[in-house]
């Protein structure tokens, strides 16, 4: 549990003393050349407060620098609230709220949200830290999550969509491949379409060849799932849902949680910043109590990770019409 009357989140300088103590637990650290002897503090009013100067290279900084709290005009204690606003609402809060409770405009608190985002994200690069392994098991599955903003009238051979009962069916909706390792990690991806080389892709890119693999009947895991250590699946058609240890129930909460946060807080979200709503939700859920993360932890764990991350306002397109 977090106590919301810790400094951090109303004094500027208790703030950005957390950022420091976090960014710089063994002393303030060059961004730009990476040298920590030849660092130090600027005194004087001019520059006010948690400015150095390196005379290496010849360049000042604060803790902002390198982060994706630079440039920013927004007070530390305000970035620190808001990222644990966000850290502790299990399915999301949005700008709106934010821009009310912390005192700055919605515009202001809708690019913030997304920059922490962005400190979400996971940037490990694919197969660099593969999920699952011998002895551990993994369920995949696919979701679909709104319609694609710009709908397609015929498939990629050129044939017309026929039309389905109304509220079936996949066609012209996003969609997500999930994975998620019991008492593990999730990482989700929104991809243009799922299909069997889409899906095969992200198995073999993420989850290790030694896993148990725990499907539906979908056939996009059939011939992919052959390649794993054992690959089972359930007859959601046939209402099996749950066969001994073999169930897609863990992957299908996480689901559960990202669609009800979507529709109840959010409400609307362009196709475009889809992704970064999927790292929100999967950070969160890989920081959760159950793998013995509090709250204030999973903040500084967002902190930790805003190191060597930018989002310019540019990057995150429009503004009108995002999500709230």
């Amino acid at each position: 549990m977090c106590n919301l009357t810790d400094p951090i989140f109303h004094n500027e300088d208790s703030a950005r003393a957390h950022l420091e103590q976090i960014r710089w637990p063994n002393g303030p650290v060059c961004p730009f050349c990476g040298e920590r002897d030849t660092v130090k503090a600027l005194g004087g009013k001019s520059m006010g407060p948690g400015w150095y100067h390196c005379s290496d290279c010849r360049k000042k900084f604060t803790v902002r620098v390198g982060t994706v709290y630079e440039r920013s005009k927004v007070a530390l204690h305000k970035w620190l609230l808001a990222t644990q606003m966000m850290a502790s609402s299990k399915k999301g809060i949005s700008a709106h709220q934010i821009h009310r409770t912390i005192g700055i405009t919605y515009k202001t608190a809708w690019f913030m949200c997304h920059r922490i985002r962005e400190a979400m994200r996971d940037d490990r690069a694919p197969g660099s830290d593969g999920m699952g392994g011998e002895g551990k098991t993994v369920e995949a599955d696919e979701t679909y999550f709104g319609k694609v903003e710009n709908p397609s009238k015929v498939r990629k051979d050129g044939t017309p969509f026929l039309k389905s009962k109304a509220g079936r069916g996949p066609s012209n909706k996003r969609a997500v491949v999930a994975l998620v390792e019991r008492g593990g990690n999730v990482r989700s991806f929104h991809v243009e379409k799922a299909n069997r080389d889409t899906v095969a892709t992200i198995l073999f890119e993420n989850v290790s060849r030694e896993t148990v693999l725990y499907t539906d009947e979908s056939r996009l895991y059939t011939l992919p799932g052959e390649q794993y250590a054992s690959h089972e699946s359930v007859r959601h058609s046939a209402d099996e849902y749950v066969r001994g240890s073999v169930h897609t129930n863990t992957i299908e909460g996480v689901f559960s949680i990202f669609k009800r946060g979507m529709r109840g807080v959010y409400q609307h979200c362009k196709e475009k910043h889809l992704h970064r709503y999927l790292a929100e939700f999967d950070f969160r859920y890989n920081n959760r109590e159950r793998l013995g993360v509090n709250d204030a932890e999973r903040r500084d764990n967002i902190v930790r990770a805003a190191e060597g991350k930018r989002l310019t306002y540019r990057r995150t397109a429009q503004f009108h019409g995002a999500a709230a």
